[in-house]
């Protein structure tokens, strides 16, 4: 039996940040997001693989995205096609990843839309690309501010994992429990107009901000373009030798096997690559899993999976960290790596039954379907149907 150390968590109250507007978590909230789990909720062993994100908090500022001072004179009104600078870019990013392809993403925005009571953008996207030539009818001579923008939506986001509680005096439960999640940014509808200083206009609005960055109630608004998240590196940490561990891990004793609940399927290398997938128990030493615990983060014990026949790690590769559905490899073990390190969810004592997550992306492990030859991949919600939740057991 495997002994992890696992921490309960509560729900955080929503952050407050200091912007134009704040939205906290008395918003509409539309009906698929109050049937989702809340922390302290109930989970069973076919939630160990799954993972759920939540809106802990939201900030809406006005904000503009292409500006341009325009001065029309007695004579010149009319149609005319005016081409505008940009003043702030705005990524839509969830993580540290602006490439918004995965389900977990693509979640966690769906719930900021129904957090803030409005569309959001809930997909790779930028401000830079939307159009930056702007064609207004002048009916009067005037200096005018021609302006695109948008509403900013800003926050923090959670993640809900299924797993063993300590309920004390001998009792145990499974229970979703926050994890750690992360900051987001997307925005909303890009609205484009003219303004001129004499104009009235609400408080707080885009029309408002384009006054401002007209000069018309102090010094323009400044904002630096968004710097573009770089791009993943691969690990730089020293690499072990073959048959060490990374420092500050143990292994338990014996060798542990990787199974589908049933028993019938196992993980282990298929023959010829360094990719791990689902076959028959074969007594091979290819199926044969030495297990290494290591350091607490999050409120968890860090894990690391050596094959006991090349000695190397379970491994998500760096390049395909933010790839929905990648395949985990074999390699040499790191000393700093981690997408070498995972979470181990479990049910409750007497079982066996575990859900895995990498620690470096947050993604479950599972596979498309349960058959021979079926790769392991990472999920970034898991697989919904609870195919993502194994037997982890000594082998006798």
């Amino acid at each position: 039996m495997v002994k992890i150390k696992m921490m309960a968590h509560g729900l955080l109250l929503p952050l407050v940040a200091g912007s134009t507007f704040v939205t906290v978590n008395t918003a509409v909230r539309s009906a698929a997001a109050a049937e989702d789990p809340k922390a302290g909720d109930a989970c069973t062993a076919a939630d160990l693989g799954k993972r759920h994100p939540f809106i802990k908090s939201a900030v809406t500022d006005p904000t503009i995205t292409h500006f341009k001072g325009y001065y029309i004179t007695d004579g010149s009104t009319g149609t005319q096609s005016v081409t505008m600078s940009t003043q702030t870019v705005i990524a839509v990013e969830v993580g540290n990843t602006t490439q918004i392809s995965s389900g977990f993403s693509i979640g966690a925005l769906f719930k900021v839309e129904a957090f803030v009571n409005r569309t959001v953008r809930k997909s790779t996207a930028t401000t830079n690309a939307q159009s930056q030539t702007i064609t207004w009818n002048f009916l009067k001579p005037g200096y005018y501010g021609l302006y695109q923008g948008t509403s900013k939506v800003t926050g923090v986001y959670g993640s809900l994992n299924c797993g063993r509680v300590d309920l004390g005096g001998g009792r145990f439960a499974t229970r979703w429990a926050e994890r750690p999640g992360g900051t987001y940014t997307t925005f909303s509808t890009i609205e484009e107009g003219a303004v001129r200083c004499e104009d009235k206009v609400p408080a707080g609005s885009i029309m408002s901000k384009a006054q401002k960055v007209l000069g018309c109630t102090g010094a323009p608004a400044q904002a630096a373009p968004r710097t573009p998240a770089p791009a993943a590196k691969a690990p730089s940490g020293r690499v072990a030798a073959p048959a060490a561990l990374p420092p500050g891990f143990t292994c338990l004793a014996g060798y542990y096997r990787i199974a589908t609940p049933d028993r019938l399927l196992f993980w282990w290398n298929a023959d010829g690559t360094a990719e791990f997938r689902l076959h028959a128990w074969a007594k091979s030493t290819r199926v044969q899993w030495q297990v290494c615990q290591g350091p607490t983060t999050n409120g968890m014990v860090e894990h690391v999976f050596l094959t006991r026949q090349s000695k190397k790690c379970l491994t998500l590769r760096a390049a395909d960290a933010p790839t929905e559905s990648a395949p985990f490899f074999e390699e040499a073990c790191r000393t700093v790596d981690d997408g070498q390190r995972f979470y181990v969810y479990q049910d409750v004592p007497g079982s066996n039954l575990v859900g895995l997550q990498n620690k470096m992306t947050g993604f479950m492990i599972g596979q498309e379907r349960i058959t021979d030859n079926e790769t392991m991949r990472q999920y970034s919600t898991g697989r919904p149907d609870g195919t993502g939740t194994y037997v982890l057991e000594p082998i006798p």
